[in-house]
């Protein structure tokens, strides 16, 4: 009867095991480790699997690692992504078991690119960040930057522009046709919905159709990038950044009469083109700088920003503390 029993229990394994076919199927894409797998193994696998712990004996911060496997054995069969067992475990194919086992699931589309890479040779690059040996990053922000060749296109008159030709060749790959070249009066108000976040006025719009010189779509440009318009649209993103806000946010929520001299040098900053690296000093130390001006100081509003808890009986120690820990966070992260 025991061996009955077994034989069921061994026999309900097999049939439990999906079909290949039940995998979602392989990205198509050429698939780029920096760009594609380096950001979900980091966010949905080293908490686990990563160098300050390593569950079932698995790391996937660097490529050794990773490829070897753990406990149970390799993880990753190069080139074969539906026999891989880490494929099965972020598909939820392996019974019970399924990858990461907390916090949001791999998609789909993810699953995909991950079978692709792993169908294209799992390769990781020999100098990746995850490389113990070799901690040279390899993510692009950190990369020298060279001048790349444009690539070759089938369509060889579309593309004005070196630009162009990267636009177009990703286009190819995915078997998208260019779409045709607008109107004028369209072109011309994108331009200016994209660049100071305002239509044009019946007389912009007239002077610009009334304009047959060869450049006066550059020269548009131009002029709507010298705008003030232009400074208060590209300050936005910068300030919801830097948590601006005119009122202190918690319960009582008093008024900062003014905060919108902070907001007004950023503004000013970006219409006279400051550079970024003064940008970043001035905020984060302007006092500091030697014979500070008052704008300089100013931009120290950057700090300010934080959220202040006026309320009564708040633990003032307290929320100092939790004040400075927000401002080492936004520095880090902004």
């Amino acid at each position: 009867m025991r061996v009955i029993k077994l034989l069921v229990v061994v026999l309900a394994g097999f049939i439990a095991v999906p079909a290949i076919g039940q995998l979602p199927p392989a990205s198509t894409i050429k698939v780029d480790f920096t760009r594609d797998i380096q950001p979900m193994l980091q966010q949905r696998c080293q908490v686990c699997h990563g160098s300050q712990q390593q569950m079932s004996g698995l790391r996937l911060d660097n490529g050794k690692d990773a490829l070897r496997g753990g406990n149970s054995g390799a993880v990753i069969q190069p080139g074969r992504s539906a026999e891989s067992r880490l494929i099965r475990l972020v598909s939820g194919l392996e019974g019970k078991i399924v990858m990461p086992p907390g916090g949001k699931r791999l998609s789909p589309e993810e699953v995909g690119i991950l079978r692709a890479w792993i169908d294209q040779g799992a390769v990781w690059p020999s100098q990746s960040r995850y490389d113990a040996a070799k901690p040279k990053p390899t993510h692009w922000a950190f990369a020298p930057i060279q001048r790349p060749k444009p690539p070759a296109t089938q369509n060889e008159t579309w593309p004005r522009n070196a630009i162009d030709r990267f636009v177009l060749a990703r286009l190819e790959q995915e078997g998208v046709k260019p779409s045709p070249e607008a109107e004028r009066t369209t072109l011309f108000r994108r331009v200016n919905l994209d660049l100071v976040g305002l239509p044009p006025s019946p007389r912009e719009l007239a002077d610009f159709l009334s304009d047959d010189r060869p450049d006066a779509y550059e020269r548009v440009v131009d002029r709507l990038l010298e705008s003030r318009h232009f400074a208060e649209k590209a300050a936005r993103s910068w300030l919801d950044l830097a948590r601006y806000a005119d009122s202190d946010g918690y319960e009582k929520d008093y008024v900062r009469p003014h905060a919108w001299r902070y907001r007004q040098w950023v503004i000013d900053a970006i219409q006279r083109d400051m550079p970024f690296d003064q940008f970043t000093v001035e905020q984060i130390a302007g006092d500091l700088l030697p014979n500070a001006t008052v704008e300089q100081k100013v931009a120290t509003g950057f700090h300010r920003n934080t959220l202040t808890n006026r309320e009564g009986g708040v633990n003032i120690e307290q929320f100092r503390s939790e004040q400075v820990v927000d401002r080492a966070a936004t520095v880090g992260t902004v």
